[in-house]
């Protein structure tokens, strides 16, 4: 088995699609000798802001001299970002070989693992293997029924910000989604939760601390660190990351302060409020729900003084695009619609349709390709410039909705 195929055999696993529940995933791990039992792991849940977090405590983990595992879902440009160690990529020929070990199981299985259960099978015998100090394992939905949760019980549960998302899973109101997310939080452990949560989930929270031992940290609702990750939510990110780390300095974990300034400050985390051009600036994001679109709004005021922007949109379907769109609206002078790369796309032109009919015809255009919707929006920018007469500093392109974008408009600037 090549990495290519090792890629395309996950991709397109077709024995089963979501299928909340660890017994699949315990089976599979305990035929591959448990490997979850050798790691020290940092588990990780929360609707938004798990990732930046996962992110910037991994940094400041190895800028301590540990070896890290790092697994992330999902990937924005290549898969092998999903399976890291110490800011690599796992390299192909390793996730071609365990890839083909963790094949061998899982058809053996009478219960078929899904797609996630077979990726995570892979980065904890990749992690194993690899003789990591510490792991940052960020879980994929939900918490308590997620195939992540199928170890014991980590050295730290962390609890991000909690909104409403998949509810057709988690529940419908933010008690019982923080419900599941809690359900990481296990005997043994420490909580650290994030510091300004909704106050109908930190009480779940703090329930599930009571029932299980655990003691609880709740972060500071803000940090005064240098970070590279742009943003007031950031700042909050941060914060909890903060928190962690005392907690695993308790525990005995040697993270010198310069550790922590260093990687809080050198944190790379792409499509978070990136950068990919400066005039006119194109801020890549993403954002795919209401939260992240507020998260958004106020990152965009704060940098760009209160300008209004054009925005480079492409949703799912099943997302609340409506709310998300009613966020952004009052700092947005047009949109650009695209398709995302994904069987849940919401078409550009059905997004350009709702736009216009919801907020006036002409506020939205759509384009049928990535680079045509980057050229569109990058002239509306320009255009809005030249009609202003320069008198003011140049219109943001702001382009976010779905990390299925975000990948392929990367793509475009890498190659450019």
């Amino acid at each position: 088995m090549t990495a290519n195929e090792a890629i395309s055999y996950i991709e397109h696993y077709s024995w089963s699609t979501t299928k909340l529940g660890l017994s699949r995933t315990k089976e599979l791990l305990r035929r591959l000798g448990d490997p979850q039992k050798e790691l020290k792991i940092v588990h990780v849940a929360g609707s938004n802001g798990k990732g930046s977090f996962c992110a910037m405590l991994e940094a400041v983990l190895r800028a301590a001299g540990y070896k890290t595992g790092f697994y992330i879902s999902p990937y924005i440009q290549e898969f092998s970002e999903r399976i890291q160690i110490s800011g690599v990529p796992i390299p192909g020929e390793d996730l071609a070989r365990i890839t083909e070990k963790v094949r061998s199981e899982a058809e053996s299985m009478e219960d078929h693992p899904s797609q996630f259960e077979l990726v995570t099978a892979v980065g904890l015998e990749y992690f194993r293997e690899q003789g990591c100090d510490i792991v940052v394992l960020e879980v994929g939905m939900g918490g308590l029924l997620d195939s992540t949760n199928a170890i014991d019980s980590p050295l730290l549960a962390v609890i991000m910000n909690i909104g409403l998302e998949h509810t057709e899973y988690l529940g419908s109101t933010l008690s019982e989604i923080a419900s599941a997310k809690a359900g990481i939080i296990k005997t043994g452990c420490e909580c650290v939760c994030y510091g300004d949560l909704p106050k109908e989930a930190l009480s779940v929270i703090e329930k599930r601390c009571r029932e299980t031992e655990v003691p609880l940290h709740i972060a500071p609702k803000e940090t005064s660190y240098l970070l590279s990750l742009y943003g007031p939510h950031q700042r909050k990110n941060a914060a909890a990351v903060v928190e962690a780390v005392n907690v695993l300095r308790k525990q005995g974990w040697d993270v010198p302060e310069e550790a922590l300034t260093y990687g809080l400050s050198h944190t790379y985390w792409p499509a978070r409020f990136e950068f990919l051009s400066e005039n006119p600036p194109l801020v890549l994001d993403g954002g795919h729900n209401p939260q992240c679109a507020e998260a958004l709004k106020a990152s965009v005021q704060e940098r760009f003084s209160g300008q209004k922007a054009v925005f480079l949109l492409g949703v799912l379907a099943d997302k609340d695009y409506a709310e998300i769109l009613d966020i952004v609206y009052p700092i947005a002078e047009r949109f650009v619609c695209l398709t995302p790369l994904s069987e849940r796309a919401l078409p550009s032109r059905e997004l350009a349709s709702f736009i216009n009919r919801r907020y006036g015809e002409g506020r939205a255009t759509a384009c049928d390709t990535i680079p045509e919707g980057i050229k569109a929006s990058l002239e509306c920018a320009r255009s809005i410039d030249r009609s202003l007469g320069g008198k003011k500093p140049p219109t943001p392109v702001v382009a976010f909705g779905s990390l299925y974008l975000a990948g392929a408009i990367r793509n475009e600037f890498e190659e450019t």
